[in-house]
């Protein structure tokens, strides 16, 4: 058989990256002497997260629109005709059987000129509300993998395939983790574990929040592993002097800190929502009302509707935050019922429904 070769596209964020090394890796399982590439953003933390899980990437000179008038935004016409030549030059160089983009600025040129190029496409939506790139192009993509039901409204329905989000296939099985997991955190066994995660790149009100709560939630004898984002480490990794309190800027075994948490404070961003429906720990989302359409708050609601999980708006934090945390952790029924919940919206196989779909387009 000929070598089989592959382009994945996603990025700015660890939601659009990880996709697509998860689905990278359920291909290379399928098909071990396939050739991939990734095409990235330039300036994006996917330059440095894609070799790192050893993959090639290309950068393009691409960003996104802002909301107001700036010179970022005078210069993307020019950034767009660049990145489109670009990845004309990489897709013809490289001549891929599929390209697979995953959501992110770089995935719009590079999926753009595939279609124009008659190379089959799919693309992988992670949230409840699409983006306007990926909206764009479904029009011309050959499959389109959903997370959330519904979505007819803003794709083809007939392109549509159900999958669930790709995650990390080693928080499959955390429960046999748990006593790997206190010890690599250095835990104690006798008090119950907060986990709070604000996201690849940080949160800034869940941080202020956790600064603000920090003596409430000790008072509660909990143990707190803060993830509190690269951009915040400098102000507030001070509170890892405080006893039973852990601040890290990023972690990398999601597994072991998921077998060890007891509780979660989340964003709810696509990928930490899937993530979390597997692993079934009680969680609050505090959604970001930072990002497009709002998209993580209609992710967290398609949870919290299903009596999956709780949420608090960022602007009902201060009256809201204590009395709902408070009966989370005392009330075990809840506990158990949240979990329970969450685990059924769970979609374990979705890489590899994700990978179907990409096998039937190979020519």
């Amino acid at each position: 058989m000929r070598k089989l070769k592959f382009i994945l596209s996603g990025g700015g964020t660890g939601g659009h990256i990880y996709p697509a090394i998860a689905i990278a890796n359920e291909l290379k399982t399928r098909f071990p002497d396939a050739e991939f590439l990734f095409v990235g953003a330039q300036d994006k933390m996917e330059m440095q997260k894609v070799p790192q899980s050893g993959y090639a990437i290309e950068g393009l000179w691409i960003a996104g629109l802002q909301r107001k008038l700036t010179l970022q935004n005078a210069m993307f016409p020019l950034k767009l005709v660049s990145s489109l030549l670009k990845s004309r030059k990489i897709i013809k160089k490289f001549k891929p059987d599929v390209v697979i983009g995953t959501g992110g600025f770089a995935s719009g040129p590079l999926l753009q000129t595939a279609n124009t190029l008659n190379i089959p496409t799919v693309i992988q939506e992670q949230n409840s509300y699409p983006g306007i790139t990926n909206k764009l192009l479904s029009k011309k993509a050959n499959a389109i993998c959903v997370a959330y039901e519904n979505l007819e409204q803003f794709f083809p329905k007939n392109k549509i395939v159900f999958t669930g989000n790709p995650v990390r296939q080693d928080i499959l099985d955390i429960d046999s983790k748990r006593s790997e997991a206190l010890s690599y955190f250095n835990l104690d066994e006798n008090k119950k574990t907060l986990l709070v995660i604000g996201g690849s790149l940080g949160a800034r009100r869940i941080n202020q929040l956790i600064a603000k709560e920090i003596d409430f939630l000790r008072n509660n004898n909990l143990q707190i592993i803060w993830q509190c984002g690269n951009l915040y480490m400098a102000d507030y990794k001070q509170f890892s002097e405080v006893e039973n309190v852990q601040v890290v800027s990023f972690i990398d075994r999601m597994d072991l800190i998921y077998a060890a948490a007891d509780f979660v404070i989340s964003r709810a961003g696509a990928s930490s929502v899937s993530e979390l429906c597997l692993v079934g720990k009680p969680t609050i989302f505090i959604p970001s009302p930072n990002v497009a359409e709002d998209h993580q708050t209609k992710n967290a609601k398609a949870i919290v509707d299903k009596n999956g999980a709780l949420l608090i708006k960022e602007s009902e934090l201060d009256e809201k935050f204590e009395s709902v945390f408070n009966k989370l952790i005392h009330d075990e029924n809840l506990q158990k019922s949240l979990s329970e919940n969450m685990k059924k919206l769970a979609k374990p196989n979705a890489t590899k429904d994700i990978v179907e779909q990409i096998v039937k387009l190979i020519k």
